[in-house]
């Protein structure tokens, strides 16, 4: 973005209704910025308007006068979000999500007829279509990520002075264009509470996260009685005995599932692509593949025997493979999906601590999945719902 000072600027788009003023900040600057966030009531301002401001890295702070009512969402997390935050209604999808079953569970119908916003590179007429009031998505991400070698920073800025303002933050995973605050998936739910104006609805989503992570640690085994696991990225190619390993260190809300159970991988970043032979000399006792609940069926449920046959099949298969502990031991299981919103990490928790540790939290049954016994939940789906529909109650 090419505006880089602290003065407030008057962001244009095509909605009189919606009237915006970015002040364009980055690093020390957004730390002072930040410290609005979640402080008192951020619709009232000093001069008694009724505008209130939003802020996130590396957006900076908006200035608006209405609450967005319509978005678009690049990335999964942050569809995810604002679905949490009763903001389903307004929703221009075009992006990559999570499967659309995870919301299912809570009473949330996500769009089936999503599009993909990059088609031989980023299609720029697709925004002004969609011609949303906010495009939730980093706006660096854009120009960041090499996806389309012939978009730049100014094409970016096109968007933002033409049809509507960005706000978000890769938050994902960091990126060789991230050199800025990355913040964690609550940190970013915040700050779009603050957009939304919706914070009672955050404030009961944090609750049940919170109440949920702590039951969890308060029966997580102890360090000596934890597996020894091994994660590979969805992109693995056991018919080809190519495995792409992976580590839970990274930032990100990517492996937030993972850091939260205490999860380290037993490969590590250096190892470059394994075979079969590499593998086995690892040989942990749980292989999980990252992305795993991605695979769906026609109805788009998720789908065990696609899972089987792309990657267990193959393993039990090889000569070496076969050898491997975890497949011997009937121990390869999906792993979370990478675009994980609040929504979303809710289950994909409560799947990876039953694959880690079933005779705590219950064993994993992939042909029931994500469905699980009442009495096994980690977390209630239809509070969650009620949270989602406007009630806040505890």
């Amino acid at each position: 973005m090419s505006n880089n000072d602290n003065s407030t600027t008057t962001v244009s788009t095509r909605r009189d209704a919606l009237k915006y003023g970015g002040t364009l900040v980055t690093g020390s600057v957004l730390a002072g910025c930040s410290e609005l966030v979640g402080q008192g009531d951020p619709t009232q301002q000093a001069d008694g308007s009724g505008s209130y401001e939003a802020c996130i890295e590396p957006v900076g702070c908006l200035s608006l006068e209405e609450v967005p009512e319509t978005w678009m969402a690049i990335n999964g997390p942050w569809a995810d979000m604002a679905v949490a935050l009763g903001q389903r209604e307004g929703f221009e999808p075009a992006g990559f999500y999570a499967p659309a079953y995870f919301f299912d569970r809570v009473g949330v119908s996500m769009p089936s007829d999503v599009r993909s916003p990059l088609s031989n590179g980023w299609d720029k007429e697709l925004f002004y279509e969609l011609d949303p009031d906010v495009i939730l998505c980093d706006p660096t991400y854009l120009h960041g990520t090499g996806f389309d070698s012939s978009w730049d920073e100014s094409d970016t800025q096109e968007l933002e002075d033409t049809v509507a303002p960005f706000f978000g933050n890769n938050i994902v995973r960091r990126r060789e264009f991230h050199t800025y605050e990355l913040p964690s998936l609550y940190e970013a739910f915040d700050r779009l509470a603050d957009l939304f104006q919706e914070r009672e609805r955050y404030e009961a989503f944090a609750r049940v996260h919170d109440g949920m992570q702590t039951e969890i640690r308060s029966r997580l085994p102890g360090p000596s009685d934890r597996p020894e696991v091994g994660l590979v990225n969805f992109g693995s190619v056991p018919r080809e005995g190519t495995f792409h390993p992976m580590t839970t260190e990274g930032e990100g809300v990517e492996m937030k599932t993972y850091r939260d159970l205490d999860v380290e991988s037993t490969f590590s970043a250096d190892q470059g692509e394994l075979d079969y032979e590499s593998m086995l000399e690892v040989d942990p006792e749980i292989l999980i593949v990252h992305g795993g609940v991605r695979l769906t069926d026609d109805t788009g449920e998720y789908s065990a025997s696609k899972f089987r046959e792309q990657f267990i099949d193959p393993m039990e298969a090889d000569s070496v493979g076969s050898q491997l502990t975890a497949v011997r031991d009937g121990n390869v299981y999906p792993g979370p999906h990478f675009q994980q919103g609040p929504i979303v990490n809710l289950f994909q928790t409560e799947l990876t601590a039953r694959v880690l540790y079933p005779d705590e939290f219950g064993e994993f049954d992939p042909e029931t999945f994500p469905d699980v016994p009442d009495e096994e939940r980690l977390f209630d789906r239809q509070r969650v719902a009620n949270i989602i529909e406007g009630e806040f109650e505890q």
